[in-house]
């Protein structure tokens, strides 16, 4: 039997009964649990297999509710609140001290967004606390951007799933934290760092951290396929070192028109924001295909196309 729904009254009744309940939101779908429920997120870590110095992101139905939750709101962080929210966007901000640790891997801030999908934010008014809800995988794996995907995964672990459709971006949330007042590009994501710039100024980035991350998705291997998969400039060059092998290939606008190869372009007109809605679900179809190799084609490296090769980047990691 399915575990896949659109009854939020359900949803409601599971996570205030310390139960996960996957949700869609518009970068991926989550695996969400009461934050102030230490068995729920002592349950979401244990099913994702997610490590425990590994942060997660709290989600909140409205700015107001961001009181209870941390205790300094930078300017900058006011001005990209007000500019993005709801939205792609994650901000690292000092934790009220009712935020248990293990929310925020013993660190004295907390990730925190509003959530822009209409099922998500409804189920969110409904509950009196608020969720935490990292990406509905087992960790390191795929992000999920449809409910199937989810089930997938998780069908003999969690109760249910709550289907609100594809997700429109499809890749995870751009994370800004802060030091001294600074704002810090911690994680690339689904809001470029174009339009970041744009309402802030210039930010550095860093957004590789092995050992004691600031945020989520800063790992060096993460969203990965199961088959082998390479990032490069010249997909056509790439192909023929692997010779006599069964090959996938993700290309950005332009078919290889290569016999014997499955290929999967992300958009034929070009859009980089219908490539990353679609690059989740096509690396999902290639790694379901028994294939020997994936071979993924490099995206300019500007706007949504850095976010894109940051997730390739961290796919192809060995």
């Amino acid at each position: 039997m399915s575990i896949i729904s659109t009854d939020i009254e359900q949803a409601v009744r599971l996570l205030t009964d310390a139960q996960l309940v996957a949700i869609p939101t518009e970068t991926v779908y989550g695996l969400a649990g009461n934050i102030y429920s230490e068995k729920a997120i002592h349950r979401i870590f244990s099913t994702k297999k997610r490590p425990f110095f590994n942060p997660l992101i709290v989600h909140i139905p409205t700015v107001k509710a961001l009181e209870k939750i941390v205790t300094h709101i930078p300017e900058k962080a006011k001005l990209l609140a007000a500019a993005f929210w709801p939205g792609s966007l994650t901000l690292v901000l000092k934790k009220n001290s009712t935020v248990p640790d293990i929310i925020t891997a013993g660190k004295d801030t907390v990730a925190v967004r509003i959530p822009n999908h209409p099922v998500t934010l409804a189920l969110l008014a409904k509950l009196p606390f608020p969720l935490a809800a990292p990406s509905a995988n087992p960790f390191g794996s795929i992000s999920p951007t449809k409910a199937a995907h989810v089930e997938a995964y998780f069908k003999n672990d969690i109760q249910m799933i709550l289907d609100g459709g594809s997700c429109a971006n499809g890749i995870e949330s751009t994370i800004i934290g802060f030091e001294n007042e600074t704002p810090i590009l911690y994680r690339l994501g689904a809001l470029t760092l174009e339009d970041i710039e744009a309402v802030v100024g210039k930010i550095t980035i860093k957004n590789k951290e092995e050992e004691s991350p600031e945020a989520p998705g800063m790992l060096a291997r993460h969203y990965a396929p199961k088959t082998s998969t390479f990032l490069v400039h010249d997909v056509a060059a790439e192909i023929k070192k692997h010779t006599g092998k069964k090959i996938g290939v993700l290309v950005f606008k332009t078919t290889l028109n290569t016999p014997d190869i499955v290929e999967i372009i992300l958009s034929k007109n070009g859009s980089m924001q219908e490539a990353a809605s679609n690059l989740y679900t096509a690396m999902h179809a290639l790694d379901a295909q028994q294939l020997d190799v994936i071979i993924a084609e490099k995206f300019p490296e500007f706007g949504l196309g850095k976010s894109m090769n940051d997730r390739l980047q961290r796919a192809t990691f060995k």
